[in-house]
């Protein structure tokens, strides 16, 4: 799986944040995360409208992974 990984902080309270992340499926490909990945957060903001993307990744899954 491919990963899109992003940290978003209250836009009311900037030191409050989270890790948050969307996952795609292996065809889509990390070139095509990076392509649309603003678009995708732009989207998640819509609907999110408290918050804001801090910062942002995208990068291959590993399967059992603990942590995102």
């Amino acid at each position: 799986m491919i990963g899109l990984f992003f940290v978003t902080c209250l836009s009311t309270a900037p030191d409050i944040c989270q890790q948050r992340s969307l996952l795609f499926d292996d065809r889509i490909g990390l070139a095509h995360c990076q392509r649309d990945a603003q678009t995708e957060l732009a989207r998640w903001v819509e609907s999110h409208p408290r918050d804001r993307v801090r910062r942002w990744s995208c990068r291959a899954v590993v399967r059992g992974q603990a942590e995102i």
